[in-house]
Order: C-alpha cells, then sequence, then structure tokens
C-alpha cells in the first residue's frame, strides 16, 4: 500500500513535509544526508514504497538528490523557471534572500538586437540593466534588461540592487507585466562570465532571452539571461 493517511495526510506527504522542515530550519544543510528509505520507513511505520515515493518526489523538485550505492543527501538551492516572475520573486518562492550588483547602469543607442525585440526603431535609446544575481552567498545568473528609455529613464535613480524591476514596474510606472516569450538554449561561460559567475571557463550555461509583455500586449524589456546549470531547472509540463 503506498500512502497511509494521518488526519487525511497521505504518509508520503508527511514524510515530505518532515524533511523540508529539518531543511528550513538549518538542521540540515546542502550536502548533508538524508535519512534512507529504511530509516524513513521505520521512523514514519510506512512502508518502503511510500518512502521511497516520499523521496522520489523531492527528488523531483530538486530538494533532495539521490545518488545510487551512496545515499540520499539534501541538494544546493535550485530555482526553476515555471512561471512568470521577477528573480526576486523566484529566490522568494525558494526561501532564499536574493543580492544583485549592478554592473551597468546606463542609457545607450547602439544595440540594434535589444530594439528589434522591444519593437523599437534600430537606433532608439534603451537602458540597459546589468546585474550579477546571488543567494546563499554564492552567484546564481547574469542578467541583463533592456527598456525604453524614452518609457523608464527613471529607473535609474531607483536602487535596482535591492529591489525587484517588476514591482518597481508595476508600482511606479502602472504597467501590469502579463506573459513573455522565451527562447531558451545552452551556451558555454567565457571568461568574464565564468569569473562573475564562479565557475570554469566554457562550463555549460542555461541562456533564456525574454520577451515581456504588459497586459495589453505591448512589449515592455527585453532580458538576456545566463543562469548557472547547477542551480536552474526548467519545469515544462506538455499536454497531448
Amino acid at each position: 500500500m503506498l500512502t497511509k493517511r494521518t488526519n487525511g495526510i497521505p504518509a508520503y506527504r508527511r514524510i515530505q513535509g518532515a524533511i523540508r522542515s529539518v531543511i528550513e530550519a538549518g538542521q540540515l544543510k546542502p550536502g548533508d544526508v538524508v535519512a534512507s528509505e529504511r530509516e524513513l520507513a521505520r521512523l514514519h511505520d510506512v512502508s518502503l514504497m511510500t518512502a521511497r515515493h516520499a523521496l522520489a518526489s523531492l527528488e523531483r523538485e530538486g530538494i533532495v538528490e539521490r545518488r545510487r550505492g551512496v545515499g540520499t543527501f539534501v541538494s544546493a538551492p535550485k530555482i526553476h523557471f515555471n512561471k512568470l516572475m521577477s528573480y526576486t520573486e523566484q529566490m522568494g518562492s525558494r526561501r532564499l534572500t536574493p543580492v544583485s550588483k549592478i554592473l551597468f547602469s546606463k542609457i545607450i543607442d547602439n544595440e540594434e538586437e535589444a530594439t528589434a525585440r522591444l519593437s523599437l526603431s534600430p537606433k532608439s535609446r534603451v537602458l540597459k540593466l546589468e546585474r550579477l544575481r546571488s543567494a546563499t552567498g554564492e552567484p546564481f545568473a547574469l542578467e541583463t534588461c533592456y527598456l525604453s528609455a524614452a518609457q523608464f529613464s527613471g529607473l535609474l535613480n531607483v536602487p535596482l540592487q535591492n529591489t525587484s524591476l517588476f514591482s518597481t514596474i508595476e508600482r511606479d510606472y502602472g504597467i501590469e507585466l502579463r506573459y513573455s516569450d522565451e527562447e531558451v538554449d545552452a551556451t558555454v561561460a567565457d571568461q568574464r562570465t565564468a569569473d562573475l559567475l564562479g565557475v570554469p571557463k566554457r562550463e555549460p550555461l542555461l541562456r533564456i532571452r525574454q520577451v515581456i509583455y504588459s497586459t495589453k500586449g505591448i512589449v515592455i524589456l527585453y532580458v538576456l539571461g545566463l543562469y548557472r546549470s547547477d542551480r536552474h531547472n526548467l519545469v515544462i509540463r506538455r499536454y497531448r
């Protein structure tokens, strides 16, 4: 029997909740060993299959990592891309405190790819914002955002090193962001990116290009993100 309910809660969910609690409390840290299937089955008075199901579900969420013949360990934090959220919101959803370092913040007029994606004329002035995104004391991503300078030059005066860009746009400009068109591929880190992200040169990275629209279907910003592949998962649901 796979589940054994207590107060209406399936046993495997109770096991997951117990493991999450000790991780969130800091009693188990990334790299620490998690109780084995047999130990969990004994502690929670459930079948081995139920304990195995609980760990498998946590592994799919990226919370634990199971190594064949070795054991189960707490995973390093990972960000899941399954909803249009700012990086600040993504970090918050994983109970991580985001830290941003602004590397570049200026108005420029020589970014033709960005102007094309923003549906602007080629020589239009754009606000370019490059930020190194970190959490838990390590860099996670390098993100470069482009916006129309004619509309958003005031963002130069906003302390975006500790403020969500999405929230600022929605609050200060009255624009509600709704959806994005995204291109996802793999790339490798050049020397500068590798140094910033703390990975070896030519380390595989997840590259995502986002064109983000308002509820009125107007392009608001273009984001080019380079994400450490060991700290991010792209979660996709497909239907037939």
